[in-house]
């Protein structure tokens, strides 16, 4: 298999780091990047390299990604991965913490997407793989501000697609399910600050109780599983333009283009309790 030189966002944590580590084992030239670079010294002993990048600002997206061009010349894979979630009812979360959501999930990404893309044009190679969620096609509730930047990363992704046709860039969207990472951790505290009392108390309580029940280890997939499907696009010549995968993606996305908003509706709300 040919080497390539891989970039990838938030690989400080669950899918990006693993998927930096399983890539490097693929005998690939990966930089990882990340707010925190003192998280990816395990990237670095395993033959990586890692690059503090914070995707929402524009100095840092455009020094690494020089760095790397420097280094190497070009970048054959750009895999956005960076991304957090934030919960809670929607009267509850303050516009700036939606701005930020989107800020990091849709537009940290096309910053670095931009930043990337010309030196792809001019080698008329390369693939983006950015990664959404099963969230980006089925909903749940008190979750309105992070589906909505995976609803609209999907479509994003759609867009660019036809953009770069026959540029030689090809789009690629990862759809995971339920992945034991640092998703449940980082969302569950804020979100029961935000809507732990007042008006949505009771279905935050709720939420909070299946929430746990589902990344409960038993339940969700490992991170590699995420990277293994990622691994898989990096190999093909021509991969497909979505991959879901990891516990539950297939089935959910399945059932929610298989049936009505109101029988989706009551299924969703029938788990939450």
């Amino acid at each position: 298999m040919k080497q390539q030189v891989i970039l990838v966002t938030g690989a400080s944590s669950g899918i990006g780091k693993a998927t930096a580590l399983r890539l490097i084992r693929d005998g690939h030239r990966v930089y990882g990047t990340a707010r925190r670079i003192s998280e990816m010294q395990d990237i670095q002993e395993a033959g990586g390299r890692a690059l503090r990048m914070d995707v929402t600002s524009d100095e840092e997206v455009t020094a690494a990604v020089n760095n790397i061009i420097q280094a190497e010349g070009r970048i054959d894979i750009l895999i956005n991965n960076a991304g957090y979630a934030i919960y809670g009812a929607v009267e509850d979360t303050t516009i700036d913490d939606a701005r930020r959501q989107f800020e990091v999930n849709l537009f940290g990404l096309a910053r670095v997407t931009q930043a990337v893309l010309p030196h792809m044009r001019s080698n008329r190679s390369g693939t983006i793989i950015n990664i959404s969620s099963m969230g980006g096609k089925i909903y749940t509730p008190l979750g309105a501000w992070y589906h909505s930047t995976k609803f609209a990363l999907e479509g994003w992704s759609d867009c660019l697609r036809l953009e770069l046709g026959g540029t030689g860039v090809q789009v690629v969207i990862i759809e995971p399910g339920l992945i034991k990472t640092e998703f449940e951790d980082v969302m569950l505290g804020p979100f029961m600050e935000r809507s732990g009392s007042g008006a949505y108390a009771e279905l935050a309580q709720k939420l909070k109780r299946s929430s746990q029940r589902n990344y409960d280890k038993k339940n969700a997939s490992g991170p590699e599983v995420v990277a293994a499907t990622i691994s898989k696009a990096v190999r093909s010549a021509r991969p497909r333009t979505r991959y879901a995968t990891g516990k539950f993606a297939r089935l959910f996305i399945f059932f929610r283009w298989l049936v009505s908003d109101r029988m989706f509706d009551a299924v969703v709300m029938s788990q939450v309790k």
